[in-house]
């Protein structure tokens, strides 16, 4: 009995041991699951953080006249223009002005010789019918010509003449002096202003539009008979008002809002939309000179986000 003791005490010792060194393993594992679990929870929260600065790009909010503009097509037209006819038949012996020569009303264009077998005439002339600018000559000298022959056409281009149809829904909108802005392909650059002189009184059964007239002032003859016209009628017209593009405009009607920036953080603000000008709008509530919009990265954008501007 006595010899047995120490190998039982030997066992105990080995037994102990063996713990010791799998209780350091298992601790030593947790110390390494936790380190890489704590990693991966800083890598986590430094992309969230990232990610919460939102870059935007801005436009700063100014006080601008705006107009309401009902936009048409049309052709110009000289206000006064006449073809010009010979009194007599025969035979055009000589030519005396030429497209674009000056005339006035009584001025000679050209001359017929109206000589006819047995007969002698002093040669006819032909006279334009009012003062103005020779548009064109239609005939050459040995044409022949009657009374019921154009020979040219003259044209008064001090002031010119647009005329569009209407729709009825607009005539409410539109009334005798009111303000037109006129732009054509020659002049990309260069807006022309003009007037309305008439509104017809009568709209068509089949087309449900009223004639309208538009004179323009065309000291400089830059604005040409025939050239096509792009015009605006100026409906409404208010000034000081502030102006934002529509891409800053979230919602639906009614309810419209749009995302300023205050602290480098995204503020929402309802506003309320006044005219519209093609691709901007008239802020009537919620905005005021001097605000920071958001015209870029809107869609991403929350109350209190942070942001990177970018004006």
């Amino acid at each position: 009995m006595i010899i047995l003791l120490p190998r039982v005490t030997l066992r105990r010792q080995q037994g102990d041991g063996k713990k010791m060194k799998n209780k350091k393993l298992f601790l030593f594992l947790i110390l390494i699951i936790s380190v890489i679990f704590g990693c991966q929870k800083q890598q986590v929260q430094t992309k969230i953080q990232a990610k919460e600065v939102i870059p935007v790009k801005i436009v700063r909010i100014k006080l601008q006249e705006f107009e309401e503009i009902l936009e048409y097509v049309g052709n110009i037209k000289a206000k006064d223009e006449a073809e010009i006819y010979p009194k007599v038949s025969g035979k055009i012996i000589e030519k005396v002005k030429e497209d674009g020569a000056w005339v006035r009303k009584g001025d000679i264009i050209a001359y017929i010789d109206r000589d006819e077998v047995g007969l002698k005439f002093e040669k006819a002339p032909v006279e334009s019918p009012l003062t103005g600018v020779i548009g064109r000559i239609y005939v050459d000298i040995g044409t022949n010509v009657s009374p019921q022959t154009p020979i040219g056409r003259v044209v008064n281009m001090d002031e010119v003449k647009i005329e569009l149809e209407i729709p009825e829904k607009y005539l409410s909108e539109v009334f005798v002096g009111q303000s037109a802005r006129i732009f054509v392909d020659a002049w990309p650059d260069e807006e022309f202003r003009g007037r309305v002189t008439k509104i017809s009184p009568v709209v068509d059964i089949f087309s449900r539009t009223a004639p309208l007239e538009i004179i323009v002032d065309n000291p400089e003859y830059r604005l040409k008979s025939g050239m096509f016209a792009r015009v605006g009628l100026i409906v409404k017209s208010h000034k000081n008002v502030p102006v934002v593009l529509k891409e800053a405009i979230l919602g639906r009607m009614p309810n419209f809002y749009v995302y300023i920036v205050e602290n480098q953080k995204a503020v929402l603000r309802n506003v309320k939309l006044g005219i519209r000008q093609g691709p901007y709008y008239e802020i009537k509530e919620g905005l005021r000179e001097g605000d920071l919009v958001v015209i870029m990265g809107q869609q991403r954008l929350y109350e209190g986000a942070e942001v990177r501007v970018e004006e």
